[in-house]
């Protein structure tokens, strides 16, 4: 088959927060990049971050890196590694400012300098009072740095190939990354990438769950080809809950509600925070919100005729406070619910949110690998964001430390691409009919599918697994469950072999492109159980009721998941930071 071949410098594949910074970098260098996004840039999941970005400026609260990196080490429940997190955190200040100005136009205070709010799980002086940390621009904190990374890239002339679908990564005999097979959503064609260096920036997994915050596009597609690569994935047991979706429905109301001064109520009208986190209250770390909530629910406190939610009240904070900084969630609440939050409390229970796992790199954005004495980078290839583990989040992700994440770890990809360009200036050779295999799997969606009443759809296949991974592999979970979660997600893997795309007649391209989805999907969600199902103890959003403590000494470690033949493996926490003393792991409160 005759494929037209594209040649770039940098292969960058997501058009998210990490990929257009890392971009930016590269292109404002000269370097020649492609962008390959499945949607237009603008409307990569970044754009709807709501509550801000973390950063020790000390705008509102005094304030200190330092004490960031504490609150993050805390947050991830002692699994996250502290050289990269330490990294984060000390470039988090000039990195803020540097989005400032890019044109990010950040909420002000009466001085004039950026306007922070208070989040879950942050304080000062290691542990003490509240701080108010999280860079804001409203409640569209997300939607504003997109857009501005965006025109910064059409200002760098940066490449663009939207509404694309990357379909696999290529590579040779020894293992190196080569570009990747892309597919035209409008018009089926593919294209293969060549490239001397790729970058993963495809976002995280959310659709793996039948409520999530996410939007449609988050399937996990540059984690899945990387296990297809024969890469592992790094902590996929770890998946975040936000305490606060729309109940029923999903949609994400911002931890900036709670950090504006909104507070959760059970049925009795009581705060019950204070029952679970008598220091912290509303504001700790989202795991623990999350499972209180659960346990009010489970207890018999929830509100409504199902007692199925709790209500997060927030009238109490006046019409300005909410109009000026919460208009999107008045938004959000008025067209879902018929509910006007100046007025009436909003009804909110723990949706999927964030993928903590993905594909492991270190503080540089390279991807590493396991080897006998360790690991190693391979080379040319990063990822950044929410589809890479550097590990920053650990077990367990703070809020605002997202957006924070996607610009340090994309700038950082930048940088060290950069690095990698000036010893390796030429392409590798992209060994005859390396595509072929890839060509296959395209063309079994490709061909035409006569209904059959014995077979199933695609869609039908989707529902069946986000709902075992919503019943089996939520807040809390035990052996039993996550053991029939295992054998039923392997059974959507061997159906899906089978499958068809949907029952019309006439196929339109974005239905191929749902295939490609659950096929992507499938992988993660085994990642995910399987994972779940070994790692016996509970550990931030990992919640394992038959295993109710942390045990530092059997699993202060990350697991890695490979492909081929379901395998598991473990490797060390990063304990040592680059420049202070490590935090050692002690009890969580809050």
């Amino acid at each position: 088959m005759n494929i037209v071949t594209r040649k770039f410098d940098t292969l960058v594949i997501g058009a998210g927060g990490a990929g257009l910074r890392a971009a930016l970098q590269l292109s404002e260098a000269n370097v020649k990049v492609a962008v390959v996004s499945k949607v237009f840039p603008t409307r990569s999941h970044t754009v709807a971050a709501q509550g801000g970005m973390n950063a020790a400026l000390g705008n509102v609260t005094p304030d200190s890196w330092h004490w960031h990196m504490y609150d993050t080490v805390k947050g991830s429940d002692y699994l996250g590694d502290q050289d990269a997190i330490e990294y984060m955190c000390r470039a988090a200040p000039n990195t803020v400012i540097e989005l400032e100005h890019y044109g990010v136009p950040f909420s002000r205070l009466e001085n004039g300098r950026i306007y922070q709010r208070p989040f879950g799980g942050q304080s000062q002086n290691f542990g003490g009072d509240q701080a108010a940390r999280t860079c804001a621009a409203a409640d569209r904190t997300g939607h504003a740095m997109l857009h501005s990374l965006y025109q910064q890239n059409i200002r760098a002339k940066t490449h663009f190939f939207d509404e694309f679908f990357a379909i696999d990564l290529l590579k040779n005999d020894a293992g190196d990354i080569l570009g990747a097979i892309i597919y035209d959503i409008e018009t089926s064609e593919k294209i293969i990438i060549e490239a001397k260096t790729t970058l993963i920036a495809t976002g995280g997994a959310g659709q793996l769950f039948r409520t999530n915050t996410n939007a449609s596009i988050n399937t996990g597609d540059g984690m899945a080809m990387a296990l297809r690569a024969g890469l592992p994935l790094q902590d996929m047991e770890f998946f975040q809950f936000h305490p606060t979706g729309v109940a029923g429905k999903g949609m994400l109301i911002t931890e900036g509600v709670r950090g504006e001064g909104g507070y959760l109520v059970n049925c009795d009208g009581e705060r019950f925070m204070e029952r679970y986190a008598p220091h912290a209250k509303d504001l700790a770390s989202r795991d623990v919100v999350s499972r209180a909530i659960a346990i009010e629910i489970r207890e018999g406190r929830g509100c409504g005729p199902n007692k199925d939610y709790v209500y997060l009240k927030l009238d109490h904070l006046g019409s300005d406070v909410i109009k000026k900084r919460l208009p999107g969630i008045r938004d959000t609440s008025m067209t879902f619910l018929g509910i006007d939050p100046i007025d009436e409390a909003i009804p909110v229970f723990p949706t999927a949110h964030y993928t903590m796992g993905g594909i492991p790199t270190n503080r540089f954005a390279q991807v590493v690998v396991p080897v006998a004495n360790g690991e190693e980078t391979m080379p040319g290839l990063y990822a950044a964001g929410e589809c890479a583990c550097a590990s920053v989040h650990g077990a367990n992700r703070l809020g605002g430390n997202s957006l924070l994440d996607i610009v340090v770890f994309g700038r950082a990809a930048g940088k060290h691409i950069l690095k990698y360009l000036e010893t390796n200036p030429y392409h590798k050779v992209l060994p005859e009919g390396v595509a072929e295999s890839v060509l296959k799997r395209i063309e079994r969606w490709d061909e035409k599918q006569e209904p059959d009443v014995e077979s199933i759809t695609v869609p039908q296949l989707k529902n069946e697994l986000q709902q075992v991974m919503e019943e089996n592999c939520g807040v809390f979970r035990t052996e039993e469950v996550l053991e029939e979660a295992v054998t039923t997600v392997k059974s959507i893997k061997e159906k899906l072999d089978k499958a068809r795309i949907s029952d019309y007649s006439t196929i339109f391209n974005t239905a191929r492109i749902e295939a490609f989805e659950l096929e992507n999907l499938v992988d993660i969600g085994l990642a995910t159980v399987i994972s779940a199902l070994a790692r016996k103890e509970s550990r931030g959003a990992h919640s394992r009721m038959d295993f109710e403590n942390r045990d530092d000494v059997n699993w202060m470690k990350h697991s890695l998941y490979f492909l081929e033949n379901n395998l598991l493996t473990y490797k060390p926490v990063r304990t040592k930071a680059l420049t202070v003393e490590t935090f050692p792991p002690k009890k969580r409160v809050y």
